[in-house]
């Protein structure tokens, strides 16, 4: 049985609101009997930036254990204080990475990169193979986005992160953008693994109507736009704000956001400045009550600011939305865009366009059996091409094949 190491400040179990993708994977994997998953994960979440409940981690199969690694309760002020948080924990959890034994692989995931470095150094001082794992181009986003300015952050970001593709082993991206940055950055091609980001189309029935949900905020036959996800900077919710503004005339017309970040309380006072009551904020829910969000809802909306490097993005909601059988009104351009098209799954507005955005929500208000002949689409579309049942398959080869690879007990890199 293969032990794996994951070091994750983010990383969530499905009572908690957030992104489950190596939970999944794990899930997915350990019921072989061939693997066993260790994971060294904050004390704070990443999204809603308070303390993790004692059972949040409860219920997680046999053969995944999460080590929660003590990280100071301040990443939700502002940047500076984010990046302490960012030390804190890279500094916590690999002290508690000693409480784990007879590893055969670690792997570190990014953004934050500091973790990324505790979980190298965790794979160099035990002589284990160490797999890099790309979620976002960092610091890339942050410098695109003006949130990194200072040049001594930006310098000592860059050399970190030069560092770890240099030292990693092996390097997992989920879009193929980022393989392409990779190569253009001088990584070999061959030591770069594209396994996309994704869904489990099982966790969502396309066909269910969400009335439970509906009825508990009062919506019943309303037509329902929907985000859900981070509310941070980056997300550019002030867009959907100000598109619900645009349609206050149509009650029948509600907006539903579902999550929440360091943006929220802005958002919240910005909302009520607008008169907003054709909008609602609805916080942060576990992933195991997505589904019901998304089947309460006739439209979904993903957003991100309107900046380069956000065209090499594969976010999850959209992969979400998309697998509870919805049309998704896409203001990101690039990579995920194309995706969206040849799902036949949705429309595409240029990103910070609110006009554009209300003139698309009134497009699929005005055709339902537009809309739901998208959402069908966009379900066949990531059933077929972006199934996290199957993308399971090719991150075992590749944990196979960096354990295999390696020199005995000692990372060739290294």
């Amino acid at each position: 049985m293969k032990h794996i190491l994951l070091v994750h400040q983010a990383f969530v179990s499905p009572r908690q609101a957030g992104g489950t993708r190596h939970y999944e994977f794990a899930r997915l994997l350990v019921p072989d009997g061939q693997y066993r998953f260790t994971i060294i994960a904050s004390t704070v979440s990443y999204l809603t930036g308070q303390p993790t409940q004692p059972n949040d981690d409860s219920d997680l199969e046999s053969g995944i254990e999460v080590l929660r690694a003590y990280t100071p309760h301040v990443g939700h002020r502002n940047f500076v204080w984010r990046v302490i948080a960012f030390f804190g924990f890279m500094i916590a959890s690999a002290w508690t990475a000693r409480k784990v034994h007879n590893v055969d692989l670690v792997m570190g995931t990014s953004p934050p990169i500091f973790q990324a470095f505790s979980a190298w150094f965790i794979a160099f001082t035990r002589r284990k193979p160490f797999l890099l794992e790309v979620r976002d181009l960092w610091p890339e986003f942050a410098i695109d986005m003006g949130v990194l300015k200072n040049p001594i952050l930006i310098r000592l970001s860059r050399w970190l992160e030069q560092f770890l593709y240099s030292h990693a082993d092996h390097i997992l991206v989920n879009s193929p953008a980022y393989r392409d940055y990779l190569c253009n950055r001088g990584i070999p091609a061959d030591k770069v693994t594209l396994v996309p980001n994704g869904v489990d189309p099982g966790m969502f029935d396309p066909h269910a109507d969400g009335q439970l949900m509906r009825q508990g905020l009062g919506l019943d036959q309303q037509f329902v736009v929907t985000y859900a996800g981070a509310l941070g900077k980056a997300n550019d919710l002030e867009t959907i704000l100000r598109t619900a503004q645009r349609l206050r005339e149509y009650p029948d017309i509600h907006f539903l956001i579902a999550g929440d970040g360091n943006e929220r309380a802005n958002l919240e006072t910005t909302a009520h400045e607008y008169d907003l009551k054709n909008l609602t904020f609805v916080g942060a829910l576990p992933k195991t009550d997505m589904p019901e969000l998304l089947a309460a809802s006739d439209v979904c909306v993903a957003t991100l600011m309107n900046i380069p490097m956000f065209r090499t993005t594969y976010p999850n909601k959209v992969f979400d939305y998309m697998a509870a059988g919805r049309p998704t009104i896409l203001a990101i351009d690039g990579v995920i865009r194309t995706v969206l098209e040849a799902a036949s799954g949705g429309i595409f507005v240029m990103p910070g366009d609110d006009r554009a955005l209300a003139d698309a929500v009134m497009l699929l208000y005005d055709d339902r059996p537009r809309a739901k002949q998208m959402g069908q689409s966009a379900r066949a579309y990531v059933e077929l091409h972006f199934n996290r049942r199957k993308h399971v398959q090719d991150f075992a080869q590749l944990l196979e094949s960096v354990i295999a690879e390696g020199l005995p007990g000692v990372s060739k890199n290294h």
